[in-house]
């Protein structure tokens, strides 16, 4: 049955009625009246709906912690990684579009290998973040492209160095270095979560259960939906396998259990104390019989006088 469209008949009668997205809104280069890339800022909700990822540096390694999806019944989990390897000795781990986060690893793969035909020496951590910043920045300002939707968390050890490095990108192409850094959804929480229990000189242990522990602020179905890889030294990573992810987040959930029963007893002891004050305030304190003024005459008739 046809209907008539009313609306484009007023838009053709009245075109100053039909309301269009402005320059600011659907162009890349093109600044808002307030100062805004509206591209960029699409850019990082694509990251802020992405998959969480967390970064910790320790004292002699750095940990990245990233939250996987289920993967479906026939896929390969394997095909599902948010963490790949630049370089033996550089690690990244990317919030956002997964699609794009190949293209820029690939890139960045390359641009490793160029440097060591080029000048025989491997890059060093900020090196390659700052090339991949520029690739990220570039996209921000060229006509026909669109940002990358992704943010990265790239980690390493220089070479002949010693100092575990943690870089953040943005989809902007700004750059910057971390203590612990998380990327992706909730990651205002994860990130006020390891201000308040991140400290100076983490051991090892102590990096991967502070991982683990941020990652459990977002992720609700526990270790099996969680990722880690811990970079050592120069050229050594290990990817924790589930079994003891396993462990790491029983011993965290016990200890959570634990530190909920001290709250209980805590306070059933200053609900007891409580009461106990109270009824102590309440208790009537010893009395005297109220003897008669003098000269006064006590019941019965006789004289209070002697």
């Amino acid at each position: 049955m046809f209907r008539f469209n009313f609306s484009l008949l007023s838009a053709y009668l009245n075109p100053s009625s039909l309301v269009l997205p402005t320059a600011a809104a659907i162009s890349l280069t093109v600044f808002s009246p307030d100062g805004h890339l509206f591209q960029v800022e699409y850019a990082l909700e694509a990251v802020r709906r992405g998959t969480c990822a967390v970064g910790v540096r320790g004292q002699k390694c750095v940990v990245l912690g990233v939250e996987k999806k289920s993967a479906l019944q026939l896929q390969d989990p394997r095909t599902v990684r948010k963490v790949a390897m630049l370089d033996d000795h550089i690690c990244v781990a990317f919030a956002g579009l997964t699609a794009d986060g190949r293209i820029l690893i690939d890139r960045a793969r390359i641009e490793c290998q160029s440097h060591r035909l080029t000048v025989e020496d491997p890059v060093s951590v900020e090196y390659i973040t700052k090339y991949v910043a520029g690739i990220q920045q570039k996209y921000t300002q060229s006509g026909g492209v669109r940002p990358f939707g992704i943010s990265t968390l790239i980690v390493g050890f220089d070479p002949h160095d010693t100092v575990p490095r943690l870089y953040q990108t943005e989809p902007s192409g700004i750059y910057s270095a971390w203590k612990a850094c998380a990327i992706g959804r909730s990651s205002k929480t994860v990130r006020e979560f390891l201000e308040k229990n991140f400290t100076e000189g983490l051991e090892r242990d102590e990096a991967i259960k502070l991982t683990v522990k941020s990652l459990l602020e977002v992720v609700q179905t526990g270790a099996k939906n969680i990722e880690i890889s811990v970079m050592e030294s120069y050229g050594v990573i290990t990817n924790l396998e589930q079994m003891e992810i396993e462990k790491i987040v029983a011993t965290i959930e016990a200890e959570k259990e634990a530190e909920a029963e001290r709250k209980r007893q805590r306070v059933v002891a200053t609900q007891a104390g409580q009461a106990t004050m109270a009824m102590g305030s309440s208790a009537p304190s010893g009395t005297s019989t109220p003897q008669p003024p003098s000269g006064v005459t006590a019941p019965g008739g006789e004289s209070g006088v002697q």
